[in-house]
């Protein structure tokens, strides 16, 4: 297996745990494969594969760079809404993941 494959092999594997912890029983391989493998070209770089919960400006970013643009969601209070609901539901895990991050908060725009 090569490093880039090696490296989105255990970014999936966390992000399914961390998905697991915060209760989601039932994950879409697919979807979560498409935030794994969007972030393949910064996968060497710690800080673009997590999100903290605790910057605002980082919640921001997620907000317009995913919600707005990815998700086609425009009501920021909306968006904010839902990023705030995943960063309490994800608030016991220190390092939290890029793909589960934005896995909890597509589902929680559905």
């Amino acid at each position: 297996m090569s490093d880039l494959k090696s490296k989105l092999a255990q970014l999936k594997a966390t992000a399914v745990k961390q998905l697991t912890d915060c209760g989601v029983s039932s994950i879409d391989d697919e979807k979560l494969d498409g935030y794994v493998n969007s972030l393949k070209t910064m996968v060497n770089n710690k800080d673009a594969v997590l999100v903290s919960g605790t910057d605002a400006s980082e919640l921001e970013t997620v907000r317009r760079n995913f919600v707005e643009k990815k998700l086609g969601v425009k009501d920021k209070d909306k968006a904010m809404a839902a990023i705030t609901s995943v960063v309490g539901k994800m608030s016991a895990i220190k390092m939290k993941s890029r793909p589960a991050f934005y896995y909890l908060v597509s589902e929680a725009l559905r």
